[in-house]
């Protein structure tokens, strides 16, 4: 069945999607992104429950829920994918009761699928030097033509590495977003929360070369402001930003990383390093403390390793 082969929502249906959305935006601060893919979980939850007979917000039930739930699970989605839509449906249900839509929640007794909380990827100190320094020995090698992307690519991931912002933040700023005397970045995160973050010097002579030296290149008469521009002088993306520092972890010969990876690294050094995790917690805008305690598992299972290789009574 094509796209166009979908019958639409019953008007009613269709209409309290609408005002899930529009609540999403304007009273919980979601991304874009986020409000997107809530929308098409709710949407595809109510195609489900229509083709099971469903014409009004009540005749979702527990059993249609479990049941919409069941058929993925059925189709071999992993249980993050499942975890999501459950929750975009639990939110679209709480809300729809709240605003009168609904008689009764029907979420309320439906159980998430339980997602195994996995460590987050994260280099070594040493190799996350060497990765830097190959980004800033690429900056010296690269012809006139190639410096200013050389220089992007530096700046990039010193800051992604010396702030630990989300790459998505990173390539939301603006060039009054940085203070280089006082080193520090503005960002907005997720839920629309502002924070100021600061870095080092590392980051920010590389930052200071790429404003110096080659935004000036990139600039055009129609380019916003955006602190990182792209080749043809508009803001420079997230795709762009990964493959960059993809490209920098194959030249550094290090293992292949993605730009979260560098906020990962970050956070995990930052402890290691004997900073309380509350401070970290700042730092990565996390809302929640315990997002943020899963750095000192990573920290204390590169400890089990070690010991375990190297201890003769491990």
């Amino acid at each position: 069945m094509t796209a166009s082969d979908v019958p639409p929502l019953p008007a009613a249906l269709a209409d309290a999607v609408d005002g899930f959305s529009q609540h999403l935006a304007a009273r919980r601060g979601h991304s874009a992104h986020t409000r997107r893919a809530y929308r098409a979980d709710v949407t595809g939850m109510l195609r489900y429950a229509v083709r099971h007979g469903a014409v009004t917000l009540d005749d979702v039930t527990l059993t249609v829920l479990r049941g919409w739930l069941g058929v993925q699970a059925d189709r071999g989605l992993a249980r993050s994918t499942l975890a999501r839509r459950s929750a975009a449906a639990r939110a679209f249900l709480r809300w729809a009761h709240r605003e009168g839509l609904l008689g009764s929640d029907p979420s309320a007794r439906l159980a998430s699928p339980r997602v195994p909380r996995s460590l987050p990827t994260v280099l070594s100190a040493d190799a996350t030097a060497v990765l830097l320094d190959t980004a800033r020995g690429a900056v010296d090698e690269a012809d006139p033509e190639r410096r200013p992307g050389a220089l992007r690519a530096w700046a990039a991931a010193e800051l992604l590495y010396g702030s630990g912002v989300r790459v998505g933040e990173l390539v939301a700023c603006d060039v009054p977003a940085v203070d280089l005397d006082e080193r520090w970045v503005r960002v907005l995160g997720k839920g629309g929360k502002e924070r100021v973050v600061p870095f080092g010097l590392p980051a920010a002579r590389a930052v200071r070369r790429w404003l110096d030296e080659g935004r000036p290149r990139l600039v055009r008469a129609d380019s916003p402001g955006a602190l990182l521009l792209g080749d043809r002088g508009g803001r420079w993306g997230q795709r762009q930003a990964r493959e960059t520092v993809h490209r920098l972890a194959a030249a550094a010969g290090v293992d292949d990383v993605a730009p979260h990876a560098l906020r990962h690294s970050a956070a995990t050094h930052l402890l290691a390093g004997g900073s309380d995790l509350r401070t970290v917690q700042e730092v990565l805008g996390h809302s929640d403390l315990g997002t943020t305690q899963r750095y000192t598992h990573v920290d204390a299972e590169r400890l089990r390793s070690v010991f375990e290789q190297a201890f003769p009574r491990a």
